[in-house]
């Protein structure tokens, strides 16, 4: 498949990182890999955000994406659960962003009128047109099955983003 971009999508969770693997050509998608990165919920704080950080280095190491795409948090009404959250997500971004990948980030309704053609589709609705958009599509966890619609999202965008950073750099630089 020469000349394909291969993306992945990160669902960053503190417990749960999910990732997803697809490759772009043209309008084609192709499903590479998905899998979720876990921590232990036993060990310290720190050293779950290690768990997450070494686990998404392996990844990337192993399928050499080109393009990287997370999730943007969502406020929830547990302070905490965000804050740890947004922690988990700072390294989804940063394991990408040390490897040389631009990153790009998402709306959770974003990805999801990607993926289903509505900004409010449910989890099932969302994990279904996965698999209907990519047949061979095989996912350990529900977060990595997020994750996949999060590249799929990207890989529908992504001819936009380098033009939004233009506008952005240049709207910055006057």
């Amino acid at each position: 498949m020469a000349g394909a971009i291969r993306i992945i999508g990160l669902d960053p969770g503190l417990r749960r990182t999910g990732w997803g693997i697809v490759e772009t050509l043209g309008n084609s998608l192709r499903f590479v890999a998905a899998g979720t990165v876990r921590s232990d919920e036993k060990q310290s704080l720190a050293t779950r955000l290690c768990q997450i950080h070494d686990g998404l280095v392996d990844v990337l190491r192993l399928q050499a994406p080109d393009e990287a795409a997370v999730e943007q948090t969502f406020v929830n009404k547990d302070a905490s659960a965000t804050l740890k959250l947004g922690q988990a997500r700072g390294i989804a971004m940063l394991v990408p962003a040390l490897a040389g990948l631009a990153v790009a980030e998402y709306a959770p309704n974003a990805v999801k009128k990607a993926v289903v053609g509505v900004g409010h589709g449910e989890k099932k609705q969302i994990h279904m047109m996965v698999k209907v958009l990519m047949p061979k599509a095989v996912f350990d966890s529900d977060d990595a099955a997020d994750a996949l619609a999060i590249a799929i999202c990207h890989a529908h965008h992504r001819q936009s983003v380098p033009a939004r950073l233009a506008a952005l750099a240049a709207s910055t630089a006057t």
